[in-house]
């Protein structure tokens, strides 16, 4: 049975000399919303240097990768227009310390209750929304992807630098992450009146004010009838983008047994909760959490066996092809934190400059 996705992807504007982020995303979404309009939704984002592009509800992948693509020329069209460059990062190469969040309520009410910690949250991210039938379904979904969060990071990880520096990390945007009150994956919850019932306990708590500010990486969404997953960094191609919305797609409709693929274990919370960091630092350059048994086991058998989990699902939507392309690069060439990584050793700045340019065409 086919399903839906969306996919919502945050871009920065730098300048291109330093990497440092330029407070012009206001200008931008004046300038784009009526592009916009045509392919999905421009929004402002918690700093003035972002900007969110959300897609239209999407059938197939070939939709969606028409949206993003479409805004993606189009906003980098804009910043080279006014001197700019418009990444897909998990986070800017370097940031500008006085930097102040976005001059909207809801932003400066999230603002007041989490201090220093708010100058660092210049975090980019991928959300993938996929169709449930209801909130039990979103919920049995989010308990079946927990699992799986690990290794999804690994492939999408695009967030090796903060500050001019080389953090040692694939994605220092996850490690930023994990200082929110709630933060990483969730815990299994029964379904949704359990959920609901405990998130609410939860308002009031550090910085929980409401749910959009539950920072785990998969959630039942409160606007739409989907599941978010939002452990992606932002990536800097749409084509990979694309390939990540349908696996989860994928993985959610063997969830709910809609598609057959390989079974995961019941794996403990705090070993969950290592894997993911784990998969932070090391990317797929060493071993992952195989989800199968909860062992550490040598990354491109973990990634074959993601692609096992989500087989049927790709191929009930015509994804297999395409996804198995995205995933042999990766694999071959690296995520995005290698690739920016190779981008500086081999063109310094400039290099770098010219691998993380939100362009449209792929940059493999």
């Amino acid at each position: 049975m086919r399903t839906t996705i969306g996919v919502e992807e945050e871009f920065v504007l730098l300048d291109p000399e330093t990497l440092v982020p330029v407070e012009r995303a206001r200008e931008a979404q004046d300038a784009l919303r009526r592009t916009g309009d045509g392919f999905g939704r421009v929004m402002a984002e918690f700093f003035p240097s972002q900007l969110e592009f959300a897609s239209p509800v999407c059938e197939t992948a070939g939709q969606a990768l028409a949206s993003i693509t479409g805004f993606r020329e189009e906003l980098s069209a804009w910043a080279a227009e006014n001197g700019l460059i418009a990444c897909g990062v998990g986070l800017p190469y370097r940031v500008a310390q006085e930097a102040e969040v976005t001059d909207e309520p809801r932003y400066r009410e999230i603002a007041s209750h989490f201090g220093l910690i708010v100058r660092d949250h210049q975090l980019n991210g991928l959300h993938v929304h996929v169709g449930v039938a209801d909130r039990d379904a979103a919920v049995a979904a989010s308990n079946a992807l927990r699992p799986w969060l690990p290794v999804l990071l690994a492939l999408s990880a695009n967030s090796p630098y903060w500050n001019g520096v080389d953090t040692g990390f694939d994605s220092w945007r996850a490690i930023h992450s994990r200082r929110w009150t709630t933060h990483g994956i969730p815990p299994r919850f029964l379904d949704a009146a359990d959920y609901d019932r405990r998130t609410v306990a939860l308002r009031g708590v550090g910085g929980t004010s409401d749910a959009g500010t539950l920072n785990w990486v998969v959630r039942p969404s409160e606007r739409y009838p989907t599941v978010e997953v939002r452990v992606f960094d932002a990536q800097l191609d749409p084509e990979t983008s694309v390939a990540l919305a349908s696996i989860v797609r994928g993985l959610v409709l063997a969830s709910a047994g809609r598609a057959t693929g390989t079974q995961a274990a019941e794996i403990e919370p705090e070993l969950l909760d290592s894997a993911l960091w784990h998969a932070a630092r090391n990317g797929l350059a060493a071993d992952l959490l195989d989800p199968r048994d909860g062992s550490l086991a040598d990354a491109r058998a973990v990634v074959r066996a993601l692609l096992d989990a989500a087989a049927g699902g790709l191929a009930e939507h015509g994804d297999t092809a395409a996804v198995s392309a995205v995933v042999d690069r990766i694999l071959r060439e690296g995520n995005g934190a290698t690739r920016q990584r190779a981008a500086m050793t081999e063109g310094g700045m400039r290099g770098l400059t010219a691998a993380i340019s939100a362009d449209a065409v792929s940059t493999y």
